[in-house]
Parts: structure tokens; sequence; C-alpha cells
């Protein structure tokens, strides 16, 4: 897990998603979490990078 990609996660959650898996699905679902409540975002890109997911 990159501690720099963790804290993007946390304050920006799309940028740590998309650094995470690139243009893929989660990117966009997190965009949708985020602008529906930034908590939904921030889990689910900290979930993305905890979990290595790579698209």
């Amino acid at each position: 897990m990159n501690i720099v990609n963790l804290i993007l996660a946390i304050f920006l959650p799309p940028v740590g998603a998309f650094l995470q898996v690139g243009a893929s699905k989660h990117f966009f679902i997190n965009i949708v979490l985020t602008l529906l409540g930034v908590l939904p975002g921030v889990l689910h890109a900290v979930w993305l990078v905890a979990t290595d997911q790579k698209g």
C-alpha cells in the first residue's frame, strides 16, 4: 500500500482512486460516491488502495 495513494484517497478520493485503478469502472463509481457524499467516496477510495485493486 502506497502511503501517497492512501493520503490522496482520504483528501481527494477520485484522484486516489484514479492513481490506483486508472480510468476503470471503480474510478467512475468513486466519482458518483463522492458526489453523493464525501464519506462514501473516501471509504471506497481507501478500500481500493488497501485491497490493492488494479481495475
